[in-house]
C-alpha cells in the first residue's frame, strides 16, 4: 500500500512553500542593502541642498523681496 498522507498537513506546506518563492522574488526585486539606501539618501539629501541654495527666495521669508 501507499504512503498515508495527511492532506492538511500537505496544503500547509504547499503554502508555505510557495510563500518563500515569492519572498525570494521580492527580496531580488526590491531588496536593497543598508549602504545602497544610505547612498541614495545622501544623493537626495545633497541635491535638495543645491536647489534649495539656488531658490530666489528663503523659505524663511516667503513674502519679502
Amino acid at each position: 500500500m501507499g504512503e498515508v498522507v495527511n492532506l492538511r498537513q500537505a496544503r500547509k506546506q504547499k503554502a508555505r512553500t510557495e510563500k518563500e518563492r515569492r519572498a525570494g522574488e521580492n527580496r531580488a526585486l526590491h531588496g536593497r542593502s543598508n549602504t545602497e539606501r544610505e547612498r541614495d539618501r545622501l544623493t537626495s539629501q545633497k541635491a535638495e541642498k543645491f536647489v534649495a541654495g539656488h531658490r530666489r527666495e528663503k523659505p524663511d521669508d516667503p513674502g519679502e523681496r
